[in-house]
């Protein structure tokens, strides 16, 4: 995934993500920072948005329905990986993502799964961390070579 299907994704689903939360188009233009004019452009198909308005909506609405079920998961994660090559920090996973995922590989004290919708890769421990992630698969698969 890249930041123009992100940007896609987002303008597609912007006026879904707001009526989810039940705001009007004053009040989801005030909270994104943007004109209502925008927005409705945005939500009328005819432009769409940044990649800053992008970053922002995933960033504000992270537990958006329609978002973790469009991207697979944490929005904000799929934004930071696509400004990144990989992420390294250790970081929990809860249990809900794993309708998501893929196991591609598994030993006894890590797995190799793939994002069923965005299609990135992430190596998790026994515990539920999440070690490594990236879109590069010969990257996560080397990477998960080395910590066997």
């Amino acid at each position: 995934m890249n930041r123009e299907e992100i940007i896609q994704i987002v303008s597609e689903k912007i006026k879904l993500v707001r009526t989810e939360n039940s705001y009007t188009q004053d009040q989801m233009a005030d909270i994104v920072g943007i004109s209502k004019k925008t927005l409705v452009q945005i939500e009328k198909q005819r432009i769409m948005c940044g990649w800053n308005v992008a970053v922002t909506i995933c960033a504000l609405f992270r537990d958006s329905t329609i978002l973790q079920n469009i991207l697979g998961g944490d929005p904000l994660e799929v934004i930071e990986l696509t400004a990144h090559d990989c992420i390294t920090r250790p970081m929990k996973t809860t249990p809900t993502t794993n309708v998501w995922w893929e196991t591609l590989e598994e030993t006894v004290a890590y797995r190799l799964q793939q994002n069923i919708l965005s299609h990135h890769y992430r190596i998790v421990d026994t515990e539920g961390f999440r070690i490594f992630t990236s879109f590069d698969e010969p990257l996560t698969r080397d990477h998960y070579a080395k910590i066997q």
